[in-house]
């Protein structure tokens, strides 16, 4: 009589003899978390940045208020202050808000260039990855094949 072939056990033998490497886990996360250090060192660098314009503006804007609150002679110096503040105040807010989008084109410039260089990392890593567990699988599919005859 014929013996059936335990199936079982030739799938337990080739998955304990699967090739998993545990190093190339431990690398991804190490990259991960590089890649997240870099992308806060972006961001918290412009928020530094941003703070800095906005303290400024506001600064500026309490002392153009303080002038337009002093006591005038004539109602026309009133008039004149509320002129001069509406003028300096859209002026700063032509500069502020250049600075701001130099903030925000540096930030997206930074960003694409991490982005990239990740993209090459992974990519570089993915492929010789792929490659050695298709041959580790190969050697491993052939052992267990030889082990089954």
């Amino acid at each position: 009589m014929a013996k059936t072939q335990d199936y079982t056990k030739i799938m337990q033998d080739m998955m304990a003899s699967f090739p998993v490497d545990t190093a190339k886990f431990q690398e991804a996360f190490k990259s991960q978390a590089a890649l997240g250090e870099k992308m806060s060192k972006v961001a918290l660098d412009a928020a530094e940045k941003t703070a800095e314009i906005s303290t400024k503006w506001t600064k500026g804007t309490l002392s153009k208020v303080g002038e337009l609150t002093k006591t005038k002679e004539e109602p026309a110096d009133y008039a004149k202050a509320v002129s001069d503040f509406a003028s300096a105040s859209a002026e700063m807010a032509a500069e502020n808000m250049a600075a701001f989008a130099e903030i925000a084109k540096k930030v997206q410039m930074d960003t694409v260039e991490l982005m990239m260089a990740a993209g090459k990392d992974m990519s570089a890593e993915a492929t010789a990855t792929v490659k050695k567990a298709t041959a580790d699988m190969t050697a491993a599919t052939k052992k267990a094949a030889a082990a089954a005859k």
